[in-house]
C-alpha cells in the first residue's frame, strides 16, 4: 500500500491525522520542519516556503494531507504579517502541490480555514462551502489565495484537490483562547458570560477533523470539492462553558452581564476581536459534507470536550 504524506506531522492537527491513519493500518510518512523526532515515519523537510524540497517526503506517496501552516498569530510581531503568511501558506503550499503532481501523487487534501468564509455569520444564515470567500485578516487571505492556486494546479496537472475548512478545533493540547477558557473553568474563576446565550458558534473536535480528512483521502466523491466541518451541534458561549464544566466535573461559575456591555468594555481596552469570538455568531452548514461523503461526526460535543480537558495541564 502506498504511503500517505502528512505535513505538520508533529503539530496539533497533523499528529492526530497520523495517529488515526496508523490506527487504521495505513502507512504514514510524517513531514516535520526540524529534526529530533524519534518517529521512524518522520522526514525532515525544513522551513515551509516556495523553495522547500519535498522529493524524499513524496517518494512513493499516493496522497497528501497538508496540515502544516503558519497559523493565526494572536500576538503578531511581524511588520508585514500578510507577506509572512503568504510565504508559508501560499508559496509553500503551492510549491508542495506542484512537486506532488510531478511525483505522481493522486490526491492532495488541504487543511484550510473557515476564515476563508469570514469572521462571523451575524444574523445571516450559516456559512456554506459555496459562499464567495470573504477573508478579513492576513491568515484568512493567505488560505483563500492558497485555495485559488491549488485549483489552478489541479486544472493544469490533474492532481485531485480537496479543501477542508474547519472552524475552531478543540482537543487534547488545544492552545490559545480555548485553553484559557478551560483553565478558567477548571480553576473556578468567575466569568461574566452567563448572559451570552443568544449566540451560536460551530466548533470541531480534533478526532472529528482527523476522521474527515482521512475520509477525503479515500472517498471518490471528495475530489475537486470544498467541505466545511463541525461537530454537528452549535453552542452559545454560556452553554459551551457549562459543558466544559461538566467535562471537568466542576460547575462553571458564570455571572450575568449584558453582552452589549461586554462588547463596549472590550472595545475600550482594544480587545474587540476577542469579544467578537465570545459574543458573536459563527455557524457552518455541513449538509454538503454529510450528503456528498455520507459522513457524520463520529464524536459528539460532550465526548470531544472530555477528551480536550483530559489533556489539560493545570500548571
Amino acid at each position: 500500500m502506498s504511503a500517505l504524506l502528512v505535513t505538520g506531522a508533529n503539530g496539533f492537527v497533523g499528529s492526530a491525522v497520523c495517529r488515526h491513519a496508523l490506527a487504521a493500518g495505513r502507512p504514514v510518512r510524517g513531514a516535520v520542519r526540524t529534526p529530533g523526532s524519534n518517529d521512524a515515519h518522520a522526514v525532515t523537510v525544513g522551513d515551509l516556503d516556495g523553495r522547500t524540497d519535498w522529493t524524499e517526503a513524496l517518494r512513493g506517496c499516493r496522497a497528501v494531507v497538508h496540515a502544516a501552516a503558519r497559523v493565526h498569530v494572536m500576538n503578531e510581531s511581524s511588520a508585514d504579517p500578510l507577506s509572512e503568511f503568504r510565504r508559508v501558506n501560499v508559496e509553500g503550499t503551492l510549491n508542495l502541490a506542484r512537486q506532488a503532481a510531478a511525483a505522481g501523487v493522486q490526491r492532495f487534501v488541504f487543511v484550510s480555514s473557515i476564515k476563508v468564509n469570514g469572521e462571523g455569520t451575524g444574523a445571516r444564515r450559516a456559512y456554506t462551502a459555496s459562499d464567495a470567500p470573504a477573508p478579513q485578516d492576513a491568515y484568512g487571505v493567505s488560505k483563500a489565495e492558497a485555495e485559488q492556486g491549488l485549483r489552478r494546479i489541479a486544472s493544469d496537472t490533474g492532481l485531485e484537490m480537496v479543501v477542508v475548512r474547519p472552524p475552531l478545533v478543540h482537543g487534547p493540547g488545544v492552545k490559545a483562547n480555548f485553553r484559557s477558557l478551560m483553565l478558567a473553568v477548571a480553576r473556578g474563576w468567575p466569568l461574566p458570560l452567563g448572559s451570552v446565550t443568544g449566540n451560536r458558534r460551530s466548533l470541531v473536535g480534533l478526532d472529528n477533523l482527523a476522521d474527515l480528512l482521512l475520509t477525503c483521502v479515500e472517498h471518490q466523491a471528495a475530489a475537486g470539492q470544498t467541505f466545511l466541518i463541525s461537530d454537528g451541534e452549535d453552542l452559545s458561549t454560556a452553554d459551551l462553558l457549562r459543558r466544559m464544566g461538566q467535562a471537568l466535573n466542576r460547575p462553571a461559575r458564570l455571572l450575568p452581564c449584558p453582552p452589549s456591555l461586554l462588547q463596549m468594555a472590550a472595545t475600550v481596552v482594544g480587545k474587540a476581536s476577542i469579544a467578537q469570538r465570545l459574543l458573536g455568531n459563527l455557524q457552518v452548514d455541513i449538509t454538503h459534507t454529510r450528503v456528498t461523503l455520507g459522513w457524520t461526526p463520529p464524536v459528539g460535543v460532550d465526548e470531544g470536550l472530555r477528551r480536550a480537558v483530559g489533556g489539560l495541564d493545570l500548571r
